[in-house]
């Protein structure tokens, strides 16, 4: 499938994108994707842009600032106020290209890229369906509830990096994903996936300690009631927290559907080419009724 390589700017930091397209000539219903906390383009958004362009929609993978190509300091600073300017942007940027129908677009978020995106399109009529795939719906009271000194604590460690940074420019971090040790993600699963199968030279392993600050807080449940566009998600029992994504699923207030995906765990959804070709089809079959 050709790709399109497009940039455009946020707050003065140009990003880059793969817009993925169908081999067919003309213009194409399209959809931006918004992935996991640290993932670059070429992981998996670039993944499901490719299948979802194998399918017939157009689909934008980009690096958000702070990470991959795309401009912007700190380094590998995960800020949910950026990252959800970058998607409205990215919409705008898509919109735009002369191989999109601009009257066709839509949203696919996996993993935390459903939290991220929930809030770029809440109440938005022109982004006409949206698709949450294995998607990471943290519920931040449930989170303080169950370990309120140790959310605490990781809070304060943020802010104290982040000051320490406005101070001298030095960024702490920590690795992204690891096990046996401090790190954003400490799955075994998300270890195999970062470290070995999604290694790339646009991707370092790391995370800025100062995105604790404001990360920790990040809620994507108090998104659900402004989810006007027809909502597809797509999840399974073996994906991240079924009962945040049950909890979401019923609070949506408009057009919903749901489908299960048959997975491992969580990060087989990202790579195993049976999977995402199975799910990115009742995507594709649900995005050619809404858009």
């Amino acid at each position: 499938m050709p790709i399109k390589r497009i940039s455009f700017d946020v707050a003065g930091d140009q990003l880059i994108g793969n817009l993925h397209l169908p081999s067919s000539k003309g213009v194409h219903p399209a959809v931006v994707t918004c992935g996991p906390m640290t993932s670059v383009k070429e992981q998996v958004t670039g993944t499901y842009a490719a299948e979802l362009a194998r399918q017939g929609i157009a689909a934008l993978a980009f690096d958000h600032r702070h990470f991959g190509e795309s401009a912007g300091e700190p380094r590998h600073y995960e800020f949910y106020k950026n990252k959800i300017a970058d998607l409205k942007a990215a919409f705008h940027a898509l919109s735009a290209q002369p191989e999109v129908a601009s009257h066709q677009i839509g949203a696919v978020g996996i993993c935390l890229g459903c939290g991220y995106m929930a809030h770029a399109i809440a109440n938005r009529s022109d982004i006409r369906g949206f698709v949450g795939v294995a998607g990471y719906y943290r519920d931040v009271e449930a989170m303080k509830a169950a370990d309120p000194t140790g959310f605490a604590n990781k809070v304060a460690q943020g802010k104290k990096a982040r000051m320490h940074y406005e101070r001298t420019g030095y960024v702490e971090t920590i690795p992204a994903a690891a096990l046996g040790q401090d790190a954003a993600m400490t799955m075994q699963s998300t270890f195999d996936y970062y470290t070995k199968r999604a290694v790339h030279p646009n991707y370092e392993n790391r995370f800025a300690v100062m995105s604790r600050e404001y990360f920790l807080g990040f809620d994507v449940q108090s998104a659900v009631p402004h989810i006007k566009m027809p909502f597809l998600m797509a999840h399974g029992p073996n994906a991240l927290n079924p009962s945040w994504a049950d909890k979401f699923y019923k609070a949506v207030p408009g057009l919903k559907e749901k489908t299960s995906i048959s997975s491992e765990g969580q990060t087989d959804i990202y790579d195993n080419p049976e999977i995402v070709k199975a799910t990115v089809s009742q995507a594709v079959e649900f995005l050619s009724r809404v858009l």
